[in-house]
């Protein structure tokens, strides 16, 4: 970038840091010394690292740059992968679909092509059908909140009554091991709702509005959810400490504008 834009390379003593170039031949003198430096990757760990590299790149990037990088012309593991992102993406389920059958043929229990089937089937109007892929992966998965906030956004979308109870305890669970996730608590909160716990849906809602920044409407549910809580227990307890954060905020702000 520097060479792009004609900055001079000439004398680092002229600017306000190093040249990149004289930190580049200091990093590469470091390394190339080290012991690990020409020692070949542990398959296993490399495996891991191009399957994280292409979910990255087929979630984040245009489905175009994905499959420009991913051709159909390659059947690796990451290639697929990266193309069911991207024809996801761009609205072809069914290619999806038919590159996360291919993944599942070759790994049947891999928990994370399992969720991508789900995801897939779930946003493409079909969360019945997602149901059974996003079962299993959280079953193989217990441990990723992710995967269990998904099955519990698909258990609510099939707007089936019997689903709600198990939503409740997987999106729970997805909750007691990761906390900070917005939509985990929307979901939740909608399940509180379908059961006429308001006050509960009032402390979901808040802690989603507390993580999103939007202190006014979290000091607003929070403050609902007190009405509705038994004094003392943790919701209630947690309801209060999101009120007083809150109401803290909103007082500095308003001192903020004076």
């Amino acid at each position: 970038m520097e060479f792009r834009l004609a900055i001079p390379q000439e004398n680092s003593y002229a600017r306000t840091h190093p040249l990149s170039g004289e930190r580049v031949a200091i990093l590469e003198e470091m390394y190339k010394a080290d012991p690990a430096w020409d020692k070949p990757s542990d398959p296993a760990l490399e495996e891991r690292f191009q399957r994280v590299k292409a979910k990255l790149m087929g979630f984040s990037k245009d489905p175009r740059v994905t499959m420009a990088r991913y051709p159909e012309t390659s059947k690796t593991v990451p290639a697929r992968y990266a193309r069911a992102y991207a024809w996801h993406k761009s609205a072809h389920p069914d290619k999806a679909l038919a590159e996360v059958d291919s993944l599942l043929r070759d790994k049947p229990n891999d928990p994370y092509f399992l969720e991508l089937k789900g995801q897939v089937l779930l946003e493409s109007g079909r969360p019945r059908d997602a149901l059974s892929a996003l079962r299993q992966a959280a079953a193989r998965a217990p441990e990723q909140p992710l995967i269990g906030a998904l099955l519990g956004h698909a258990l609510i979308s099939t707007e089936e009554q019997d689903n709600f109870n198990e939503a409740k305890k997987v999106l729970r669970a997805a909750i007691s091991r990761d906390n900070t996730n917005p939509f985990a608590w929307y979901q939740l909160g909608i399940v509180y709702n379908r059961e006429g716990d308001d006050a509960r849906a009032a402390l979901a809602t808040a802690e989603r509005y507390n993580l999103e920044g939007r202190t006014k409407l979290a000091l607003a549910n929070a403050e609902l959810a007190l009405q509705g809580i038994p004094t003392g227990t943790p919701d209630w307890i947690r309801a209060q400490d999101i009120a007083m954060v809150s109401r803290a905020e909103v007082e500095r702000e308003k001192d903020r504008k004076r």
